[in-house]
């Protein structure tokens, strides 16, 4: 077997006990939760395969909670999630499917709302703390997280790509893999943009300032 890195052989940084079903069920929520742009008041996560024959004693449900709060897999208050979730009304529920059958076995659906903000995402964890997420509001995609990404949430309007490519242009960066998908014409519509380059701060902060941009997520 050939090793990319020594994380790759040592894994993740993280809180234990489980880089599939810690760490990686952590960036899920992680990216749900940066996806819908602000902490949901509302989730309703459905966990299949491994996931759900597991989730608790692993503590796959207290990795999504903390996910969903925005703590990332080494933070320290992941242990209480669940526990800081119910103190600052974020209500979480978990749903165990063990009948409908999944490509990849630690698989979570994340349903999320905050006032008239939802999103729905389906994330695989794939081991060693790395994540494939294969499905945002209905849109079919699949991210690995091997390149950095930017995730554009936006109305299907007119100038909108150009727009954002324009943004990333300015910022000299080399647009690696590009795909824009929507439900119907001049409803909600999704970028994927991978680019060679990290992603700082600042442009996806520059993208949602842009008109019709509703949310935009950072892979890396």
């Amino acid at each position: 077997m050939k090793y990319r890195s020594v994380f790759d052989i040592i894994g993740p940084v993280m809180v234990g006990p489980s880089s599939s079903h810690t760490a990686g069920a952590a960036k899920i929520g992680r990216m749900a939760r940066k996806l819908l742009g602000v902490r949901p008041e509302q989730a309703v996560v459905t966990l299949y395969g491994s996931f759900a024959e597991t989730y608790r004693g692993h503590g796959t449900d207290v990795a999504i909670a903390a996910g969903l709060l925005d703590f990332d897999e080494s933070s320290q208050q992941l242990p209480e999630a669940l526990k800081i979730a119910e103190q600052v009304g974020m209500h979480v529920r978990f749903e165990a499917d063990t009948r409908t059958p999944v490509d990849q076995p630690n698989t979570a659906r994340i349903s999320i709302a905050a006032g008239e903000r939802q999103l729905e995402l389906v994330g695989v964890s794939i081991g060693g703390g790395k994540i494939e997420i294969t499905e945002v509001n209905g849109f079919s995609i699949s991210l690995s997280g091997s390149n950095p990404a930017l995730l554009v949430l936006h109305h299907d309007k007119y100038g909108a790509v150009a727009e954002v490519a324009g943004l990333i242009a300015q910022h000299e960066m080399n647009i690696s893999y590009m795909e824009v998908s929507r439900q119907e014409k001049g409803q909600l519509a999704l970028m994927i943009i991978q680019t060679d380059e990290e992603i700082g701060e600042e442009l996806p902060s520059e993208i949602s300032g842009l008109p019709n941009i509703l949310n935009v997520a950072v892979l890396s």
